[in-house]
């Protein structure tokens, strides 16, 4: 049975409720999201989903609180937030309400749960401090959406619900944005595959279109390429480094130093190349007008490459 409500607490917000009312109220737009501390609200019955609030940890029972003595952990020891007991328990239907393939949905939902729903857990919970993210703190997900609390001085008995339903609005995109992120990660992996086997003993890769590419390379074990190449949507084509992992700026080779910051005839000049319009002062990516153009800017800056390795 459809759940006619989806019940929260009131006052303050953070991140594990309002993204788990993101991905309830996608399963169940036509539940009304209730936020409340009245005993008789947060009393289970099959009307109602309950999170984040009520001191209890039952699926059976439609309610999902992490805030008890003995509250729920993943098998790594982990602590859940709200979010990830929906996550753990609807989180596999929110994403076949987008409509990703069946052999894709417990690779997406892995993934997300990793990548996105662990951090936001582990935050809730002080398993991890804000710090972590060093300057970056202020700029996290968390971070952001708890600057849209009302100010302590705000107007108004519904400040923290209408400020609750503007975060709410930010957050169920950017929930969307990672299933979606992720299913086209699954989508890729045939085309980059074949790809790397076209590539054979070359050290740059031609993809058909831009696309994520880096966690097949180290699927495929190639670590011979150096370069990946693909036409643009604006019709150009662009040539960029490969980095050594997701989460650094470092690559296996840059591209020459000659090339940095120019663009046009003074690239064109430098390179040596007949169309080549643009190069990144940070050497991690240039462009050319035609598939030819940025083939001959390839072989250069692997013959670079290979010489200043």
């Amino acid at each position: 049975m459809n759940p006619k409500f989806l019940v929260t607490h009131s006052g303050g917000f953070h991140a594990d409720e309002l993204c788990s009312s993101a991905v309830l109220s996608q399963l169940f737009p036509s539940s009304k999201i209730i936020r409340t501390r009245d005993a008789e609200w947060i009393s289970p019955s099959e009307k109602k989903i309950i999170y984040d609030v009520g001191g209890d940890y039952c699926p059976e029972k439609r309610i999902f609180d992490h805030h008890q003595r003995q509250a729920p952990i993943r098998d790594s020891g982990a602590p859940y937030s709200s979010f990830g007991l929906i996550w753990r328990h609807y989180g596999k239907a929110y994403i076949q309400s987008l409509n990703v393939p069946a052999d894709d949905l417990d690779a997406v939902f892995d993934a997300v749960d990793q990548e996105f729903v662990l951090p936001i857990d582990l935050l809730d919970n002080g398993a991890i401090s804000p710090s972590t993210a060093a300057e970056l703190a202020p700029l996290t997900l968390p971070s952001l959406l708890e600057t849209l609390k009302p100010v302590f001085d705000a107007e108004g008995e519904d400040a923290d619900d209408v400020a609750f339903d503007l975060a709410l609005a930010i957050a169920k995109p950017l929930i969307k944005a990672q299933v979606m992120q992720q299913a086209a990660k699954r989508r890729a992996r045939s085309l980059v595959f074949q790809a790397v086997e076209d590539a054979g003993q070359s050290r740059v890769l031609e993809l058909p279109m831009g696309m994520p590419f880096r966690a097949v390379l180290d699927e495929a074990g190639a670590d011979h390429l150096l370069f990946v190449v693909y036409p643009r949507k604006q019709g150009d084509w662009s040539i960029g480094g490969i980095r050594l992992s997701d989460d650094s700026f470092e690559q296996r080779a840059d591209l020459p130093a000659s090339w940095a910051g120019l663009t046009d005839e003074k690239l064109e000049q430098a390179s040596g190349v007949s169309g080549a319009t643009f190069c990144h002062n940070g050497l991690f990516i240039a462009a050319a007008k035609t598939r030819e153009a940025i083939l001959e800017m390839a072989d250069l800056a692997v013959a670079d490459a290979l010489q200043n390795a």
